[in-house]
């Protein structure tokens, strides 16, 4: 392909705002810096900045700059002092085409994505549902055809993505005890039970007991139907799918644009009471780190948007205080429960009515679930 210019960017500075200004600055920071592949400029910014999630305001404070995201590996910034304030600037240059740096790695990140959607669980149980498969079969798969029922609204062409409820996301109770749980009793049919999820699975409770709120259902996306034929039931040629089509699986309108191309960091716009964290994968184990994903409590209804970014306060313990108590009566008092202690960063890539996926962008401790979200600092 034809080689293109730097002049791409639109110039060969970028200028950080007051954000920036000498204070912000991180000590050791460098001066100049070679993007490579696999940076983010999350990270690029963490390596000059104390407050990485500005990065918005060092690449947008130019208005020559229209996409801050096209910065390329092999692209070299350098750092000076103007006035008082710190700039930004990058070395004009020849390079041949590459893929430019993202804010987060969206392929790292594809299930959450495009194959999954949190949605009210009225909404899952009204959807139009897969009641049966041509010639009696038990499961479908690309090329048969599926018979659905409900309210499928669309015409002869038209396609529909075909889904599997996975999780019931809940919050958490008044003593601080919160879950994500598996479907269970009368919640919805069983034939649309828990199936394989990327979410640590909470087992500790049952039914209806010792639950918070719950958030929305999880459904993850395993099919494209296309319809053949209007009617009760109506008749549909499965596309393509991921795994076997069941009776109990349900229809929903193809989702064109699951997700942004481009996240711009950012404070909440107001802080949303009881933001915890609910959820994370279950590679983490018992608890989460840096570049994993992790569930939210808040969502779209509290003004959470995509690039929203909290600070992580990791649960303080209780711990007994025995310098209160002589050795008769140590044990017999309360614990002690310890302050909040800061954790990392979480910065929302998703977001959904009450729950957001988020993607751990730092941290000094393990996140676990229930730790609480407060304003970035």
């Amino acid at each position: 392909m034809i080689k293109k210019l730097t002049v791409l960017l639109g110039s060969m500075f970028f200028t950080v705002a007051a954000y920036a200004a000498a204070a912000q600055l991180r000590d050791g920071h460098p001066d100049t810096y070679t993007v490579r592949r696999g940076d983010t400029l999350w990270a690029i910014s963490a390596k000059f900045l104390q407050k990485p999630w500005l990065w918005p305001e060092i690449w947008q404070a130019n208005p020559q700059v229209r996409n801050p995201h096209l910065i390329y590996p092999g692209d070299v910034l350098n750092l000076s002092m103007l006035g008082g304030r710190a700039h930004l600037g990058l070395q004009p240059r020849v390079r041949e085409d590459d893929e430019a740096i993202t804010a987060i790695p969206l392929k790292d990140l594809k299930i959450f994505l495009k194959d999954m959607r949190v949605m009210d669980s009225d909404a899952i149980k009204d959807a139009p549902y897969v009641m049966a498969s041509e010639e009696g079969r038990l499961r479908a798969t690309p090329g048969q055809k599926i018979y659905v029922r409900g309210d499928l609204v669309g015409s002869p062409g038209q396609r529909f993505a075909v889904v599997r409820p996975t999780h019931i996301f809940r919050g958490f109770t008044d003593d601080g005890d919160g879950s994500i749980g598996p479907m269970v009793g009368d919640e919805l049919d069983a034939s649309a039970q828990m199936q394989s999820t990327p979410w640590l699975e909470d087992t500790r409770h049952d039914g209806h007991t010792g639950r918070g709120d719950e958030l929305g259902t999880e459904v993850t996306v395993i099919g494209t139907a296309e319809l053949l034929k209007e009617g009760d039931p109506a008749s549909l040629l499965l596309v393509d799918s991921t795994r076997e089509v069941r009776p109990g699986d349900r229809l929903l309108p193809v989702d064109d644009h699951p997700y942004d191309p481009y996240y711009y960091p950012h404070a909440p716009k107001s802080m949303p009471a009881n933001a915890k964290v609910i959820a994370f994968t279950s590679d983490a184990m018992d608890a989460s780190g840096s570049k994993q994903v992790v569930a939210l409590s808040v969502g779209a209804s509290d003004g959470v948007d995509n690039g929203t970014t909290f600070t992580i306060m990791s649960k303080g313990e209780k711990v007994a205080d025995d310098v209160a108590h002589d050795s008769f009566t140590r044990g017999s008092g309360r614990d002690v429960q310890l302050p909040d202690e800061y954790g990392g960063h979480v910065m929302v890539f998703r977001t959904f009515d009450k729950v957001s996926y988020g993607l751990v962008m730092d941290g000094l401790r393990p996140v676990h679930k229930g730790d609480n979200l407060v304003a970035p600092q």
